[in-house]
């Protein structure tokens, strides 16, 4: 098996679909990184990743909008098209196993959200009990 993970951000808001009554939500990711040519100048690549989320378990939908940080892992594919101009295009999908939310690029504080297709739960990484944060951290989970 082969695994591809992707942290990145969404380029626009995901599609949730039935397909075969099954659920699916459509996404891309585009993961940018930084380089220096021969030259020593500072250049940026730009990979897009469509991603393809097979699940029950579509509370995550309404959190996958444009510009939301993400972590993707699951089996890639490479899948190539006849383009207008009668070369071929190649273009890189995923089927997602696994998916984290990171926050968005309006987010400051480093918040963010956090949930993965094992568990279900959905929720706001960081202080979940409710309490404040100088209460005392002494039922450490490790």
């Amino acid at each position: 098996m082969i695994k591809l993970q992707v942290i990145g951000n969404l380029g626009k808001d995901c599609v949730t679909n039935t397909v075969n009554g099954k659920n699916v939500i459509n996404f891309n990711v585009a993961h940018t990184e930084k380089f220096r040519d021969a030259q020593g100048n500072q250049k940026d690549k730009t990979i897009w990743v469509d991603c393809a989320y097979w699940t029950e378990r579509t509370g995550i939908a309404p959190y996958l909008r444009k510009g939301t940080q993400v972590y993707v892992e699951g089996t890639p594919e490479v899948r190539t098209y006849p383009k207008n101009d009668g070369t071929t295009g190649a273009s890189l999908t995923l089927r997602v196993l696994n998916v984290q939310l990171l926050g968005s690029r309006s987010e400051n504080s480093g918040g963010g959200y956090a949930g993965n297709d094992n568990s279900g739960n959905y929720a706001p990484a960081g202080n979940s009990g409710g309490g404040s944060m100088s209460e005392p951290v002494d039922d450490l989970p490790f």
